[in-house]
């Protein structure tokens, strides 16, 4: 362990008090670059060094796998030695440990499985279909959103079917009928969603008192980072555990609370002092990221929100570039010069490598375009935001294997693998397997085992039904015996899986690889190396079940690999906890960024600024703006002007940047702004007020020249933004018109195909996982 004096004068004033804060509840109000984690790991590191506490008497929560792995690393370079006992995770992984030692409280058993959203949303269709629901009408997705947002807020399936059984919202209505089957279904199969591992821990802890006890005697001191992200369930858990000794110290930013979309609650931040009266607030104003320029910048912006403790960052890196604020004609033309900026800078005598760069964008969408001109450049690049891994169906078959063999009673394993390989089990052959299980009160894989009994399975699918069923009795006894990678290789190689891969053509080969892929993850996975875990949990639960939670709990923003030379695209909301020298945040169109949606909701709308905020502070040295005037969406063309959060970033701050079609064309041309005693704080195109940055010495695509079709009334809904519907589903807004009250959509729907909305009735919504 280093001396005393050398960790703690390693910290500035604010941080070391933040550290050597002792007993009693303490919020870090954490700017950017301003060091949130080495506070975090230095005070674990100073309870168990200066005050001796033991590590098994701490907890500490993240948001990431990535952030756990770094904080034990630190934390095990500043004690000298592992930190063995020491709860740090992520709420998931915290509440899956949890509940794996305590699931037969609940009703469950210990080698439960943890559904993912693909498996939830088939779950949820299944439960509609078993209470009558229609599918087609009713979308699962909008049903598996609104149970979501009900377990956030730990309303459970009874609560909200008598409280809004008889509501007069249709919507509603469905979903108290939907709710209690879906949550039957998973207790059936042995399972929880990724809701139930913040929501079990709570129900726990509420229905037995001994079991918090113990919790709350062990953790004498709670630490959390991220604050700003969590939701009701998880502010519970955490003030359930540390009410009594108040031992809470909570790290975050209020200014990139950016995730209200999936259940966040800025208030639990806002409101920390009311809910721990006593609390002490220290604020980590001081960033060691970015120059001062950037840091003015974000600055100005966040600043123009209302929901905020207050807070202004400053840096020792005086001045810096200025922020290059570049208008192009369309994403095409947008991406290209993106493309060579990164070139240039790379290919010249700037020292910089590809991944030093970052294009950030706030819809996955936007990706396309960036693309394509990579590809054409032939520049290296990753995306973070793809298919995950673990999400690509090869990798899913195999996995179902695990799981079944794990838990015989997950049915969504046993219905994508029964026929995979083929074994003669058609459709029919499956429904009627399903029926007889169902009158003899059993298990589908028992029932499997049992099929030459079922009087309507045929004997061809019986036979294939019991060799099936003996396949995964003997991989069961066998995974007590072995690693869970020896069991995979042996698995794989039965079923010949790799040949059946490999003839499917030409991905064939690129998916054989990614199970050889799995596979060699599965034998490096070693439990005894979780450090984690303690000796009873390793005796407790098996090599497999450790895995299978593992791999159920890897985030997609964890797969960002910092060591590899390539530009990184991603939106932004995946950029958040990532920091780069050079930052190309693009597609600042009003509507797009802010999406139009958040006009309608003033919370909506500061948190938009705050992802905005979060973009420009990933970066350390430059910062890059870009917008288009036109842009392809969805398949129309739309029309488009500077987003209103530039108009807040200082003037003496930008400067102008040029797109090749800028010099070419004459729909650009250099002219003074048309800003003047009545134009207010937008950059405008002189009568019209319409804001496009167009400054003195700046080229702005024309108004006349891009023929925009805009009106003051505009409304907040734009062709192309992908919507939800609670009865129709996911769909792409097609047409809009008239205005005001008597505004109507036309929404082509991806289940139903197009409908015309009145929008005032419409009740639609961003469908951010479309």
């Amino acid at each position: 362990m280093t001396t005393t004096a050398h960790y703690l004068d390693a910290l500035n004033p604010e941080q070391r008090v933040a550290v050597e804060h002792l007993e009693g509840p303490i919020l870090v109000l954490a700017g950017a670059g301003s060091g949130k984690t080495r506070v975090l790991t230095t005070r674990i590191g100073h309870l168990v060094h200066e005050h001796g506490v033991p590590p098994d008497r701490i907890l500490a929560v993240t948001f990431t796998n990535k952030a756990a792995g770094e904080m034990r690393e630190r934390v095990a370079r500043l004690l000298g030695r592992d930190p063995r006992g020491l709860w740090l995770g992520t709420f998931h992984a915290l509440g899956a440990r949890i509940l794996r030692r305590h699931a037969p409280t609940l009703g469950w058993s210990r080698t439960f499985t943890i559904f993912d959203a693909e498996q939830s949303l088939r779950t949820v269709k299944r439960a509609a279909e078993s209470v009558g629901v229609d599918t087609r009408r009713w979308s699962p997705k909008a049903l598996r959103a609104h149970i979501s947002g009900a377990k956030n807020q730990l309303v459970g399936p009874d609560a909200f079917a008598e409280e809004h059984g008889d509501s007069f919202d249709l919507f509603t209505r469905t979903v108290a009928r939907v709710y209690p089957a879906y949550q039957a279904l998973l207790e059936e199969q042995n399972a929880f969603d990724f809701d139930d591992l913040l929501v079990g821990p709570v129900t726990l802890f509420r229905e037995a008192p001994d079991v918090l006890r113990a919790y709350r005697d062990r953790f004498a001191f709670v630490l959390v980072d991220e604050y700003q992200d969590t939701n009701r369930a998880q502010f519970v858990f955490l003030e359930l555990l540390a009410r009594e000794h108040g031992n809470l110290m909570v790290v975050g930013d209020d200014d990139q609370s950016i995730y209200g979309w999936r259940g966040a609650d800025i208030g639990n931040i806002l409101d920390f002092e009311r809910a721990f009266p006593g609390a002490r607030v220290v604020r980590l104003e001081r960033n060691y990221r970015s120059t001062e320029v950037i840091l003015s910048a974000a600055n100005a912006v966040i600043a123009r929100n209302t929901q905020r403790k207050g807070k202004t960052l400053r840096t020792d890196r005086a001045g810096g570039a200025p922020i290059t604020l570049t208008a192009a004609a369309d994403e095409t033309d947008e991406a290209r010069w993106v493309v060579d900026r990164i070139r240039d800078r790379v290919e010249g005598e700037g020292g910089l490598s590809w991944r030093d760069f970052a294009i950030l964008y706030r819809t996955n969408a936007q990706s396309r375009a960036m693309e394509d001109a990579f590809r054409r450049a032939g520049v290296p690049y990753q995306i973070i935001g793809g298919v995950r891994f673990y999400e690509r169906r090869e990798i899913q078959d195999v996995l179902a294997y695990l799981r079944l063999i794990s838990n015989p009673r997950d049915r969504e394993a046993f219905d994508r693998i029964v026929n995979y390989p083929r074994r003669g089990v058609g459709q029919a052959t499956l429904e009627r397997l399903t029926a007889w299980a169902e009158a003899q009160g059993i298990d589908l894989l028992e029932a499997a085992r049992r099929a030459g009994e079922a009087p309507d399975v045929p004997a061809a699918g019986a036979r294939g039904l019991q060799r099936f069923a003996d396949l995964v009795q003997r991989y069961s006894a066998l995974a007590v015996e072995l690693g869970v990678g020896a069991l995979l290789e042996r698995l794989i190689e039965e079923l010949d899986i790799l040949r059946l891969l490999r003839d499917e053509g030409p991905e064939g080969e690129d998916r054989a690889n990614n199970v050889r892929e799995l596979v060699a993850g599965a034998l490096d996975f070693n439990a005894e190396l979780l450090e984690e875990l303690d000796e009873d949990d390793l005796d407790t639960f098996s090599e497999l079940d450790l895995f299978l939670q593992r791999v159920a709990l890897v985030a997609d923003v964890d797969r960002h690999d910092p060591d590899a030379d390539a530009v990184t695209l991603m939106t932004l909301h995946n950029a958040k906890g990532l920091e780069f020298p050079v930052v190309f945040v693009t597609g600042l169109e009003d509507g797009l960024f802010p999406l139009a949606r958040a006009y309608d909701e003033p919370a909506e709308l500061e948190e938009e600024r705050r992802l905005f905020y979060v973009g420009i502070t990933r970066a350390r040295d430059e910062l890059l703006l870009t917008w288009a005037g036109r842009r392809r969406r969805a398949g129309d063309m739309m029309y488009g002007r500077l987003s209103p959060f530039v108009e807040d970033i200082p003037e003496a701050l930008l400067r102008a940047g040029e797109t090749e079609l800028q010099r070419a064309s004459s729909g650009y041309r250099r002219r003074p702004s048309d800003r003047g005693p009545g134009a207010g704080q937008g950059r405008g195109f002189g009568p019209t007020g319409r804001s496009t940055a167009a400054r003195e010495d700046w080229d702005a695509p024309a108004l006349a020249d891009l023929d925009l079709d805009l009106d003051q009334d505009a409304p907040r809904l734009v062709k192309g933004e992908r919507v939800l519907h609670e009865t129709f589903g996911s769909g792409t807004v097609r047409e809009l018109s008239g205005f005001g009250r008597d505004l109507k959509v036309t929404v082509e729907f991806d289940e139903v195909g197009p409908k015309k909305l009145l929008v005032r009735y419409a009740r639609l919504r961003r469908d951010v996982d479309g």
